[in-house]
């Protein structure tokens, strides 16, 4: 946010299901769950409750050399709903930093491996895989880090097949970007440490779709040449896909996955980054120099740990509150939307809903209309946040057939009125 000559934040005093109240006593409608992070509401009785107990036991502890009993059911908890071959669970605090952790084990694994040559990472444009450095580097093709290139490592970038609703060039897409992803692994394939793509939904780059028969076939690729396969599922996990996860849906396998946002019911900071049996034994021996240094003071925090166990209760209870919301989706695009003018490139997974506005300006994060539209959203009681001129909606899974509804009715008055 550029301080200067934004308009003041809005107080928020207490949020209820999808819905914020402000200071002033307006209501407004959470379309996006709050940075995609509330997914089963706002103030959710069994994640407070669970918040609340486990305050009066244990608030925290040093996660190293200690272990407690919110973070083994959380850890166990996870390993049982991901692929069998992904084992280990490693504790840390946010989407970014899970990310390092991904890169930091990724890039020591083939060292210990003795395969130090193995030090570029690939990824694709348009990627998005947080702030920090590592982060930045690897979703090297936004364009609002440019004053940090110098800071970056250098990585690969491919192409990514974005698709939407119809699209009939699909396959010719993904073809072309498997055929130049061989190319590069058949010169050097030697030489690459991972690659890292965030499955069937890249968020912040414009919330752009995949298929999961691409992830199929890029996973074999890597496989082929020996290279690692890091799932970043920040926000793709926990429902958002339509599936639990992403990895999923998509019938694939990766070497790494990355969860955060989600994980604690959007409660408090935490993420983990859970790798295979084979990468944790490249670290397990007598030799200090294999150890995998890494660690923060709020690592494995029991009361999100226990927020996160009781999110994954509510997630496996009623999994209909997100498997629905597909169908609605697309219902309420055809009912209100399908047909407008001033849009294109609509498209769905799970409960993400997206569509571009036309305008005159080039596409992309930058585009004018979107600080425009979400002015007009807000003043209608709606919190939407357009990526640019990518509109989107993500809302949490609790909202109400005649809540979705509403949105799409709002996104038709004030595309309308343009």
């Amino acid at each position: 946010t550029q301080m200067k000559t934004a308009p003041p934040p809005l107080k928020v005093v207490k949020g209820h299901g999808v819905l914020l109240e402000l200071e002033d006593g307006r209501q407004i409608l959470d379309c996006i769950s709050s940075w995609w992070v509330t997914i089963h509401g706002h103030s959710h009785p069994v994640l407070a409750d669970a918040l609340y107990q486990q305050a009066q036991q244990l608030e925290h502890v040093i996660f190293a050399g200690f272990t407690h009993a919110p973070a083994e059911q959380l850890a166990r908890r996870l390993l049982t709903h991901l692929p069998a071959s992904l084992t280990r669970v490693f504790f840390s605090d946010n989407g970014s930093t899970a990310i390092e952790v991904a890169l930091k084990m990724a890039y020591q694994y083939w060292r210990n491996q003795k395969e130090p040559q193995r030090k570029t990472f690939l990824s694709f444009e348009g990627g998005y895989h947080g702030d920090t450095i590592g982060a930045m580097s690897i979703g090297r093709g936004s364009s609002w880090w440019q004053r940090f290139r110098p800071l970056m490592f250098d990585t690969e970038l491919v192409p990514f097949p974005a698709t939407f609703d119809d699209d009939l060039q699909v396959e010719t897409k993904e073809t072309q970007v498997l055929e130049k992803l061989e190319r590069l692994l058949k010169r050097r394939g030697d030489r690459y440490a991972g690659i890292f793509i965030e499955p069937l939904v890249q968020g912040a780059g414009g919330m752009r779709l995949c298929r999961p028969q691409f992830l199929q076939a890029l996973t074999q690729l890597a496989r082929q040449f020996n290279v690692l396969v890091i799932y970043d599922e920040v926000m793709t996990g926990f429902g958002r896909t339509g599936d639990l996860f992403a990895c999923l849906k998509s019938a694939t396998v990766p070497d790494l996955i990355c969860l955060s946002k989600g994980l604690s019911g959007g409660c408090l900071p935490l993420s983990v980054t859970v790798a295979t049996e084979d990468i944790y034994h490249a670290f397990c021996g007598d030799d200090l120099g294999q150890t995998f240094y890494h660690g923060h003071s709020y690592t494995g925090n029991p009361l999100a740990c226990a927020t996160g166990v009781a999110s994954l209760d509510l997630l496996e209870q009623n999994p209909d509150a997100y498997r629905r919301l597909e169908s609605l989706h697309r219902q309420f695009l055809d009912r209100w939307l399908r047909d407008h003018p001033r849009l294109e490139h609509v498209r769905v997974c799970g409960t993400i809903a997206a569509m571009d506005v036309k305008t005159d300006s080039a596409s992309g994060y930058f585009n004018a209309i979107g600080p425009i539209l979400k002015a007009r959203f807000l003043a209608e009681g709606f919190l939407l946040r357009p990526l640019g001129n990518t509109l989107y909606l993500m809302p949490p899974y609790c909202i109400t057939t005649s809540q979705l509804e509403s949105i799409y009715q709002v996104i038709r008055r004030v595309l309308d009125s343009l």
